[in-house]
């Protein structure tokens, strides 16, 4: 191992890669505490004043989905999405190489699909309005097309070490 927790002859993730990762998990880590700040505003009023905040749920709803969203492509890297693990390390390496192309096609194709779909929905509500906060859905539902194309670029960034070993590489080398 070098001195940065790197393997020896593992190929360190670029600046602009680790960037994009902090990046991505800073903005998570945000929504994660905004939500946090506003149920427990919101819980704490209503206990000491039997009021709440009509747009908290609101709020902590649709902070939510955008987390989840922005999230998974850092769920991605890990290797945290359910995954059949066991029947690829049963294979013949050559066999598994292929099943590991085979599933990163797949997932691209799957994800710019569902870009594709998330922004037909995202126009599709536009002029649909949130109850309290008086919101175009429109800014919720583009958390879709949004997500799917970070799991893309997250996808396309970790495929050279995916089809190198699967997701049974070193912490260090998910981790930038």
């Amino acid at each position: 191992m070098s001195d940065a927790g790197i393997p020896a002859g593992a190929k360190r993730p670029s600046r602009a890669e680790r960037w994009f990762v902090t990046a991505n998990a800073a903005i998570v880590v945000a929504a994660l505490a905004v939500m946090a700040v506003v149920v427990g505003w919101n819980v704490t009023l209503r206990f000491l004043t039997n009021h709440s905040l009509p747009w908290a749920d609101e709020v902590a709803r649709y902070t939510m989905i955008w987390m989840v969203f922005l999230g998974a492509g850092l769920a991605l890297r890990e290797g945290a999405h359910v995954a059949l693990g066991s029947l690829q390390g049963a294979l013949p390496p050559r066999v598994a190489w292929a099943l590991r192309v085979a599933v990163l096609a797949l997932l691209l194709i799957f994800f710019l699909v569902m870009i594709w779909m998330g922004w037909d929905y995202m126009q599709r509500a536009r002029f649909q309005m949130s109850a309290a906060l008086r919101l175009k859905m429109s800014w919720v539902y583009a958390a879709m097309p949004v997500g799917f194309a970070l799991l893309s670029v997250h996808l396309l960034l970790i495929a050279p070490r995916y089809l190198r070993a699967g997701f049974d590489t070193d912490p260090a080398e998910t981790h930038p």
